[in-house]
């Protein structure tokens, strides 16, 4: 009887043993709410940002999920991704459905300002994270900034600190404003108007135009008429490509103006080859040759998409692996328990170092000037930028102090 009670015990040692193992694999299992870690993007697919945008920030995405390794605490990671046509009113309505029917857990970039007010308006209600990589408006870490909201790689403030005192400080202290007709544009011209006046230069005027203008004979004629020594494109994507070529076919720089493209990207570059887009002045928050280790990555990427990424694209990863690096810090894809380790986590990868998230949403960063290469300076393709400037981290974005934003103590 001995013999039989002896084993009897430690049989039911071991049924005890598998069931709490059971149950703890169960505990850590529910702590994601249905088995999937689902990150969405909203994304101009189509349209006149989607060469700087589009398939490129989907991509970035992806490959932060595939470096993670592809699962976090356990669970599987999926990436949705939507074209909302630069439409505010489908990018809502696609946040809102993913949100409600298809759980996802955060939307991780939206294209454009316009489209990405109105889906930080749904993520907010919904007490849902949304990080913002491609849209530039600083509003988004000022008057409608919210407790689950990350503004990532850029604003127009940083753009503004960085081109507008440079240029007023080499004697360009006449400005011209050509801008696209919506939030980001309107951003822009402030922001750099602002740090034009205050460096002692002045603005003599601005002109408006539709996203997606095909002809910039009007807009242009009035701001080569004002004599301003800087002719600043408040614009993006396809607008400011053709901006540019247009400038170039009515003698605008040859006749002394200085064209600054403040939301220029290195695809704009691309497209518009070294001879036009030569001495064009620059910002942003990385490069694909900085280093070996961007190189490496860039690679990748480039073998993906055909181009080098720019820094929305750069954002967008950088955003993404820093989400899923907090979901398996905090042990859950809860809202409140996540953005806790998205604060305390430092920001670090291939090309964000030392980023902190202040308590207006704001990542900063360091941000860097460049100038584009001569012809004869390029090396290879894509070898577009020498670098001006490194502008820290504590001094390229607006200071805390001035923000607008309802969370910041004063």
């Amino acid at each position: 009887m001995r013999q039989i009670d002896f084993g009897a015990r430690y049989l039911t040692a071991a049924l005890v043993s598998a069931f709490l193992c059971t149950a703890s694999a169960h505990a850590q299992t529910v702590q994601i709410s249905d088995g999937v870690v689902r990150v969405g993007v909203i994304e101009d697919m189509s349209g006149v940002y989607a060469d700087i945008t589009g398939k490129g920030a989907v991509t970035g995405a992806q490959m932060a999920v595939e470096d993670f390794g592809g699962k976090v605490l356990g669970m599987p990671i999926e990436v949705v991704f939507a074209d909302h046509q630069n439409k505010p009113d489908i990018a809502a309505t696609t946040a809102r459905k993913w949100f409600d029917n298809d759980k996802v857990d955060a939307i991780l970039d939206v294209a454009s300002s316009s489209p990405a007010l109105a889906v930080l308006e749904i993520a907010k209600e919904k007490k849902k994270i949304i990080t913002l990589s491609s849209p530039g408006s600083t509003r988004i870490t000022n008057e409608v900034c919210g407790p689950f909201v990350v503004h990532w790689a850029y604003d127009s403030f940083a753009i503004a600190n960085s081109t507008g005192k440079a240029l007023v400080s080499q004697g360009f202290d006449s400005w011209y404003f050509v801008v696209a007709d919506y939030a980001f544009g309107a951003s822009l011209e402030k922001d750099t108007g602002d740090v034009v006046k205050a460096a002692g230069g002045k603005v003599v005027g601005a002109t408006k135009h539709p996203v997606g203008t095909a002809d910039f004979a009007s807009v242009l004629l009035q701001a080569q008429s004002s004599k301003a020594k800087v002719v600043a494109l408040a614009n993006a994507g396809g607008d400011t490509i053709n901006s540019i070529k247009q400038a170039a076919e009515f003698g605008l720089t040859s006749s002394g103006q200085k064209l600054s493209a403040l939301a220029g990207f290195i695809n704009d570059v691309h497209g518009l080859g070294l001879k036009e887009a030569q001495g064009l002045t620059i910002t942003e928050a990385s490069y694909w040759d900085m280093n070996d280790e961007t190189r490496k990555w860039s690679k990748r990427f480039y073998d993906k998409v055909n181009a080098m990424p720019n820094m929305l694209q750069t954002g967008t990863y950088s955003s993404v692996l820093h989400y899923l690096k907090a979901v398996q810090a905090a042990g859950t894809d809860e809202t409140e328990a996540v953005m806790k380790k998205m604060r305390e986590l430092p920001v670090d990868d291939v090309f964000y170092k030392n980023g902190k998230i202040r308590e207006d949403g704001r990542m900063v960063h360091d941000m860097y000037l460049f100038e584009v290469k001569k012809p004869a300076e390029s090396k290879a393709p894509w070898d577009y930028y020498k670098l001006l400037a490194t502008i820290p981290a504590d001094q390229a974005f607006q200071p805390l102090s001035a923000s607008r934003c309802p969370l910041v103590k004063k």
